[in-house]
């Protein structure tokens, strides 16, 4: 803001054919505009001062770097500053192991939430595909009914909108992971302990199962007859293509959930408002229009496990393996690319102290 308000001043000068001022003139005018202590405004100048001593188009091309050091000095505390250069603040990290945590019922409500949101989604999901299948199936429906139906197009909406709707109803309580994925990568990048990860796959596992198994229930007549809503590979696709699918599923959708819940995004983009749910579901949808045709998308190992143990084909378990590996790959990936590449600090990546932010 500092350097832009600078440019700004020397633009006018140009432009009305006034001399030009002086870069300690210019800061002498803008600090106290801008809420500078006076200890800061001293330092501004000071610099200033010395930048101006140097020769004009190095001044000009080194400004903005000078400036930047200068207010990350200001805001250190030996300085007395006012203004604060990171306006963001990074929650501390997870604890690997916290027994404290199993004390606590804060943990347990939130493992409640997830086994309730993953059931949710999975009974509302797996319908939806059942439904669909039904719908299509010119022996049950007539000979039209290849025009009937939500559709691929239908069928993604349903994933991507349950997850939007589930993690904005859940993200208060548990943080809306609703996937052991998600949850493996928030791991991976101190987000959340041990404890807490393991109650929650555990919780996702059981929310799934429960989910097709209200399925089951409900559609009976249906539910085998069109493969339960489990996942598999399709024909005429390698296992290799199938888990490279998932992988890059997965990673899409874990990359969405760091880069739409950063404290750092949230502070620097406070004026474009972002509810993290909707990217997060877009994310979700957009990937399932991409991968059903390969393997009916999975992207969430609790998803699969459930339609695999209610569906208990050996097709869908030949396949299942995939429907674990690939995830927590791409999770993997995605947490590592976010923490080590996008957020790398100066103790992570040996760089200076202007580099961190």
């Amino acid at each position: 803001m500092m350097s832009a308000l600078v440019a700004y001043c020397l633009l006018l000068s140009v432009v009305t054919n006034h001399p030009r001022p002086s870069l300690a003139t210019t800061l002498k005018y803008l600090a106290p505009r801008l809420g500078f202590s006076s200890t800061t405004h001293s330092t501004q100048t000071k610099r200033a001062s010395e930048l101006a001593s140097k020769p004009s188009s190095n001044t000009q091309r080194s400004f903005g770097v000078e400036m930047a050091k200068d207010i990350e000095a200001a805001a250190a505390p030996d300085h007395g500053g006012e203004y604060t250069a990171k306006d963001y603040t990074d929650p501390p990290p997870a604890p690997l192991i916290d027994a404290e945590e199993l004390t606590k019922w804060s943990l347990y409500r939130a493992v409640i939430a997830e086994f309730v949101a993953t059931l949710l989604f999975l009974y509302i999901t797996v319908a939806t595909v059942i439904g669909y299948k039904h719908q299509t199936d010119s022996a049950a429906s007539g000979p039209d009914a290849a025009c009937g139906g939500v559709g691929v197009l239908g069928i993604a909406w349903a994933f991507g909108g349950m997850i939007f709707i589930l993690v904005y109803c859940t993200a208060g309580v548990s943080g809306g992971h609703i996937n052991p994925a998600v949850t493996f990568g928030l791991f991976l990048a101190r987000k959340v302990s041990l404890v807490r990860a393991l109650l929650y796959i555990v919780a996702q596992c059981l929310g799934a199962i429960c989910g097709v198994g209200l399925v089951k229930g409900f559609q009976s007549a249906y539910f085998v007859r069109y493969g339960g809503g489990a996942n598999e590979l399709a024909d005429g696709y390698s296992k290799g293509t199938g888990l490279a699918a998932e992988i890059i599923g997965t990673f899409v959708l874990v990359y969405t959930v760091f880069s739409a819940t950063d404290p750092k995004r949230n502070a620097r983009d406070s004026h474009v408002p972002v509810l993290a749910p909707l990217p997060i579901g877009f994310a979700v949808f957009m990937v399932h229009l991409a991968t059903i045709p390969i393997t009916g998308t999975g992207i969430n190992p609790a998803r699969s496990i459930g339609a695999a143990v209610i569906y208990n084909n050996d097709k869908a378990w030949d396949d299942h393996w995939i429907f674990w590996v690939g995830p927590f790959i791409g999770a993997a990936i995605a947490a590592a690319y976010h923490q080590y590449v996008l957020r790398a600090s100066a103790t992570k990546m040996g760089s200076s102290a202007s580099f961190r932010n």
